[in-house]
């Protein structure tokens, strides 16, 4: 499978990343633990190398999940994790903390429920507000210098709180969402990376499930699913009009998927990892179908009039791909 820098690090992983939000929560809906754990081992051993996992995932359950199924091969693989956010001792999430004390407390124990003695890379999940970022980046610093992370950067930061954390540290990464559903990225972000030498992470490469081409008209989310609330990072993409309007855009691009031989969700994860500034594209997996499924897309070099045939559809269907929407930080 193709190997790709991440930024200007010796860090390098397959297109495809394993992301594992959905292994961790009811949040997407039920999903089989055991068969998502045996994915996970699976995609090894079809050369998917980079796993992401973050502290908030379950919260804590995800990074023990991914702990058991990875076993021994943890020498194979670019661990990542993220941290920020602070908890009561119930787990209930109490918000934002990127304080110097607080990232090393808590990189701490992803180490420990990840039973590794270093991650590869460390990102700050979401922009504190309240902490200054050279306190941050000097936690990160303090990590690296002691051989806790190989690497470290950011997640869901614009360009220029990248900009402001580059004057006290390098950033390897930002991870944010990108897909043909939200191209927020487009308008800064993605050219930013790649003129800075900042690797670009990908997440929600199939729009939180609408790309996977299982959703219907009579899809509804339950009360625990985050997508119940109808909102995707700001976006309205699961509010009833819009949802209906994107399920027809979803129709049109299952018949270009197909003249091709391939998926939609094929389609969508060609399209993200297309991108010149993407080095890996995050997609949840729930079994070793969808593994298959996901991996069959890695050679698939999308041409330019498919491309453009894509946002023809967008356009005529009258949805938004949100280029110049603001950017949720």
């Amino acid at each position: 499978m193709e190997q790709r820098r991440i930024g200007d690090s010796d860090l390098f992983t397959s297109a495809i990343g394993f992301g594992t939000w959905e292994m961790s929560t009811k949040q997407y809906g039920y999903i089989d633990v055991k068969e998502a754990s045996t994915a996970v081992n699976t995609a090894i051993d079809y050369g998917i190398t980079l796993f992401d996992t973050a502290e908030v995932y379950g919260p804590y359950l995800s990074e023990e999940l991914l702990s058991k199924a990875v076993g021994n091969k943890r020498k194979e693989i670019v661990l990542v994790s993220k941290v920020g956010f602070q908890y009561d001792d119930s787990g209930k999430n109490l918000g934002r903390n990127s304080q110097y004390g607080h990232v090393i407390e808590r990189t701490e124990g992803c180490l420990r429920r990840l039973d590794t003695d270093f991650l590869d890379l460390l990102l700050i999940h979401w922009p504190d507000h309240e902490t200054p970022f050279e306190e941050t980046i000097g936690a990160l610093e303090k990590l690296k210098k002691d051989g806790k992370i190989r690497y470290y950067g950011v997640s869901n930061f614009s360009t220029d709180m990248m900009d402001e954390c580059e004057k006290y540290g390098h950033l390897t990464a930002n991870q944010v969402g990108y897909n043909m559903f939200d191209r927020r990225m487009e308008s800064k972000v993605l050219d930013h990376c790649l003129d800075n030498n900042i690797g670009f992470m990908a997440y929600g490469t199939l729009a939180y499930g609408l790309l996977s081409g299982a959703f219907t008209p009579e899809t509804t989310f339950e009360e625990g699913d985050w997508r119940h609330r109808g909102l995707a990072f700001r976006l309205p993409l699961f509010q009833e009009e819009e949802f209906t309007k994107e399920l027809k855009v979803v129709d049109r691009l299952k018949e270009i998927a197909r003249r091709h031989e391939k998926s939609v969700a094929q389609l969508a994860i060609a399209w993200t990892t297309g991108h010149p500034a993407v080095s890996v594209g995050l997609v949840g997996v729930r079994n070793e179908w969808e593994l298959k499924e996901n991996v069959a897309a890695i050679d698939w070099v999308l041409e330019d009039e498919i491309r453009q045939e894509i946002d023809e559809v967008f356009s005529e269907e009258g949805v938004s791909t949100h280029v110049e929407t603001e950017q949720a930080i």
